[in-house]
């Protein structure tokens, strides 16, 4: 017993050690991650500061954790130190009786060796004396003294009988409470070692998510992203300045003479300008802007479109250019020419370019006036490469959009499910030692006629959407091929992503050449992890008693439905319990009623729904007593679960952001996963 609590000393200085080191590097890390924080934030890599100083704040985190669960294991050990302290000095209280057997079977067996020693020399001097033929007095004598000392051997027999067999017993009883207490003592070990294992296993897991975390953010630092963000913060703008004006006089299609100034805005308000100056030098260019069409008049104003181009196509030739206007047209306006069989001529050195439309650089005569074409904005995600010039329809009648492209403004309609899965071990019925982890998992389910939109569609709306009710999330790992988000971004309660719309087209249209009879599809979208407050995160608090006799078994649990732990309170459905009984079980007697397995000698009970209105507000036990045939039975694991609907434990939610989507259905649930004592 005294080695014992040599070694549970020992284990609580190692332990106590492990948390200084690991307080030491998280300082420094903290350190650290300041530092990146003052390292220069000017230049392109400026931006990458951040994403370091991020990740380096977040491994501090992990190992001042780790400290902190050390720290509270240490507390779990010394309180160990002060009860086995305890334990000892009553165990050798209740032993003091074993130490007075010892003492009186080692008294009582010398006094019988020396009785022994007596009787027989008695004996044997009576014998001497009546072969020699001494006289009868002194035979009788002798005789009465080997009788004293035959019966005082005697008594010393029956008294060191009597020592033996209370010091075997006491013996047996002491020896039995040494054991169970360094079996105890053991057990207590392994489990302190067993909760210093799974912290630092934690600890390494979020590390390795840190990890993972960090390459990710990485990898969506682009050289591209990094330039445009200098450009933005430190560009002086997007117009190129602009020439010198020359006033020259003009005559205006209404014949009036203005300055140049003053035709060209004349030109804005009627659409039609030609110069009498045909001296100049150089030739003039005309920079048009066009204001986006309000959605509601769209199909007016694409008629309109149509016949102003049908009627000034002609005029676009490929002579030598003297006068260059810019129109800006996006895919839509191209479509819409084709598909009503408007012919564009074959332009050389023509370049796409994605600031969100397309440029085609026509050359145009300087002597005709030309009605000038809508424009019609199409948002293009930044993702997505423009397509090869040689596969554009520039000529001809093409076979269009699909009409739901084109006609269509309906939101189309997307369904998101939210499950998230509660890990919980709960060691005996102490509260404090529970262990908690809570993941979730979030699904988008698109319907089967979502693909033909977006695969008819080169430029589908984008998809983007913000995670509301995030701070109880402890780690967000979306799905890197489909899905982007801003690293920098600080709301701790809001996390905004949005589509790769490529990407998520090419997906689908695979889901649908494996699966072409489904009627939506399902993509995992992104898994997290909530934080947890350990027992009171719990949907269902646990505490288990085992009772273990040779011939029989008694087992309760306790249960108790914990509301706090969920955002929206709901009832806990599908309840079972499960619990393997070894010991050879004959008999089982238990209430509520529950069924015994004799193949696998597992017991199940099926409760019905748990919730704030059941009996006790959702509080009860469980109770069995085993009949045993080969006892005694060792506690196991007992199991157990259940699911509940309409509701999570993180409260995450979501919201669509921009147009073009809507929202069908929000389904929440959560389940148990691994749920145990």
């Amino acid at each position: 017993m005294k080695h014992g609590q040599i070694s549970s000393k020992e284990l609580t200085e190692f332990i106590r050690e492990r948390a200084t080191i690991e307080e030491v590097y998280a300082r420094s890390m903290t350190k650290l991650a300041k530092s990146a924080g003052n390292f220069s934030q000017l230049g392109t890599f400026a931006p990458v500061w951040d994403v370091i100083k991020t990740s380096t704040e977040k491994l501090a985190s992990c190992h001042l954790e780790l400290v902190r669960k050390l720290q509270e294991l240490i507390k779990d050990v010394q309180k160990y130190v002060d009860d086995q302290a305890k334990a000892h000095k009553k165990t050798k209280e209740e032993v003091a009786s074993t130490l007075e057997s010892v003492q009186t079977i080692q008294t009582t067996g010398v006094a019988l060796q020396k009785s022994k020693e007596n009787y027989n020399a008695k004996t044997v001097e009576q014998e001497r004396l009546r072969k020699e033929g001494a006289t009868q007095r002194d035979v009788d004598k002798a005789g009465v003294k080997a009788k004293k000392a035959t019966e005082t051997y005697k008594g010393f027999v029956e008294k060191y009988a009597t020592a033996k067999s209370e010091f075997e017993q006491k013996m047996a009883e002491t020896a039995q409470k040494f054991q169970d207490i360094e079996e105890s003592h053991i057990v207590h070990m392994k489990d302190i070692i067993q909760s210093y294992t799974q912290s630092v296993d934690e600890t390494h897991v979020q590390i390795g998510e840190v990890r993972i975390e960090f390459e990710r953010n990485m990898e969506n630092t682009s050289v591209e992203g990094l330039i445009q963000k200098l450009s933005d913060s430190k560009g002086t703008g997007k117009e190129r300045p602009g020439k010198i004006p020359h006033t020259h006089r003009h005559t205006c299609h209404d014949g009036q003479i203005t300055s140049t100034d003053q035709c060209f805005t004349h030109a804005k308000n009627s659409f039609y300008s030609s110069s009498d100056s045909e001296d100049d030098d150089e030739p003039r260019k005309f920079r048009v802007e066009i204001k986006p069409v309000a959605p509601n008049n769209r199909t007016q104003q694409s008629r309109a479109t149509i016949d102003q181009l049908k009627a000034s196509i002609g005029n676009i030739s490929l002579s030598p250019p003297t006068s260059v206007l810019q129109l800006r047209m996006t895919s839509f306006d191209r479509n819409l020419l084709l598909q009503n069989s408007v012919r564009l001529p074959e332009i050389p050195n023509t370049h796409w370019r994605y600031t969100h439309s397309i440029l085609f650089g026509l050359t145009l005569s300087s002597s005709q006036p030309v009605p000038l074409p809508l424009y019609l904005p199409l948002s293009l995600p930044h993702s997505i490469s423009p397509p090869p010039l040689h596969s554009l329809p520039l000529s001809g009648t093409s076979r269009g959009p699909s009409p739901v492209t084109l006609a269509s403004q309906d939101a189309l309609p997307i369904a998101v499910a939210f499950t998230e899965s509660v890990n919980a071990y709960f060691k005996g019925a102490d509260p404090a030692k529970c262990i908690v982890k809570i993941t979730g998992d979030m699904t988008l389910s698109f319907p089967m006629g979502i693909i033909k939109v977006f695969t008819s569609n080169p430029t589908p709306a984008m998809l983007t959407f913000k995670l509301k009710n995030t701070s109880k999330l402890e780690q967000i790992l979306p799905n890197q091929t489909l899905l982007f988000s801003d690293p920098s971004q600080s709301d701790a309660h809001t996390k905004d992503f949005w589509f790769n719309m490529q990407a998520l087209t090419s997906y689908l249209r695979k889901a649908s050449e494996q699966n072409p009879a489904a009627s939506y599809y399902n993509v995992d979208i992104l898994k997290y992890q909530v934080s947890s407050k350990g027992f009171s995160s719990t949907p269902l608090n646990l505490a288990v008693y085992w009772k273990c006799d040779p011939a029989t078994t008694d087992l309760r649990l306790d249960y108790h439905y914990n509301p706090e732990s969920m955002l929206c309170p709901g009832p806990l459905s599908n309840v079972q319990v499960l619990v393997h009984v070894d010991g050879g079980v004959t008999n089982m007697q238990s209430l509520p009623n529950a069924i015994w397995n004799s193949e696998l000698n597992k017991s199940l009970w099926k409760l019905n729904d748990i919730s704030e209105k059941s009996d006790n507000e959702g509080s009860g036990s469980l109770r069995a007593k085993f009949e045993l045939s080969d006892g005694p039975s060792t506690p196991t694991t007992l199991a157990v679960q259940f699911m509940s609907e309409g509701s999570t434990l993180s409260g995450v939610d979501i919201e669509l952001l921009g147009t073009g989507y809507r929202l069908s259905l929000n389904k929440k649930r959560f389940a148990t996963g691994t749920y145990r004592t």
